[in-house]
Order: C-alpha cells, then structure tokens, then sequence
C-alpha cells in the first residue's frame, strides 16, 4: 500500500510532515510520502452564504489526481478551511468507501477553534485520527459501534478526542482482510 498525502491550498507543512510520520505507524505496511503538487482549492466549492467549502467537490479533485497519476493506491488529501456536505453542518473529512481518495480539514481539529490555546500536538493526534478513519473508509470499512474505535464517527470534537488512533480488533481483522 502506498499513501499519498495531498497539500490542498495553504495547509501547514509541519502539521503534514507528523500526519505523516503518524500515518506510517497506523499503516506499517504502508509507504506514506507528501506529494509535491499544491492544488489550489476550486473556487467553485466554497459556498458564500454558509463560508464553508463543500467537502465533496474539493474530494473530487483528490479523486481525479488519484486515479490521473495513478501513483499511489490511496490519496489522503488535506485541507485547512472548514467543509461541509449538503446535509450536515461541517465534516471532518469525507472518503471514496471503498476507493482512493480521501479528505481531512485540519479547520475545526484545532484547539483555538473551540476556544482553547494553539497547541500542535493535539492538532496533530486529531489529524491523524482523522486521517486514519478516512483511509479505513477508502479500504471498505463503515462506521464502527466502538466509541473508541477509529472508524467510530465523529459528531463532535469530543467524539474524535475520545476515540483512539487505531482500529478495534474487529475493524483491524477487515483491514487485513482488504489487504490481501
């Protein structure tokens, strides 16, 4: 498996480079590597009334560099603005389920967005819970009833503090399987 971590717009290079290193502890069987392409956020994808992006379109652009260059069996893009799908009030992230691409917004994953001090570490452990939760989607994984699973779904921030950066033993046992 090879992930690929896609800059989408102005995202913090520090932040990537431990989403990353993360990344590669969650997947040790996986190759992880920050792309060197920026995109820009399509334009088209940020909705005036709400000042929010929709999550779907700007997926869809790390779906089309995903299977363009067909590089990397999945493609992690990240993106600091805050995003939405029609429906609910914000996402974390959105994925392909199954597929290749996948998409987190750093935005409401740091402290200082509830109020708190900046503090990159904790920025950095929800980011990755994230990401993880994202790619287990892309390799066919559905939410999980564990609330400390990874593939457990985040309604809230407190949700994604509770919840681990790893799979439970029945989600782990579908990701093996997916693998093979």
């Amino acid at each position: 498996m090879k992930i690929g971590i896609l800059r989408v717009g102005k995202t913090p290079t520090n932040v990537l480079d431990r989403l990353r290193e993360n990344l590669s502890m969650a997947f040790p069987e996986a190759l992880c590597q920050l792309i060197s392409d920026v995109p820009a956020l399509p334009g088209q994808a940020f909705d005036k009334a709400r000042g929010q992006y929709r999550s779907d379109m700007i997926l869809s652009l790390v779906k089309d560099y995903a299977y363009r260059t067909n590089v990397f069996s999945h493609v992690l893009g990240v993106v600091d603005v805050d995003i939405y799908v029609p429906g609910l009030n914000f996402v974390f992230g959105e994925a392909e389920c199954p597929g290749k691409a996948a998409l987190i917004s750093l935005w409401r994953l740091r402290p200082e967005f509830y109020g708190k001090p900046r503090n990159i570490e904790v920025l950095v452990e929800r980011a990755t819970k994230e990401a993880v939760h994202e790619l287990g989607h892309n390799l066919g994984l559905g939410h999980c009833v564990n609330p400390f699973c990874v593939m457990y779904f985040s309604n809230s921030i407190f949700e994604t503090d509770r919840k681990k950066s790893l799979f439970c033993n029945k989600c782990y046992a579908k990701v093996q399987i997916s693998l093979v």
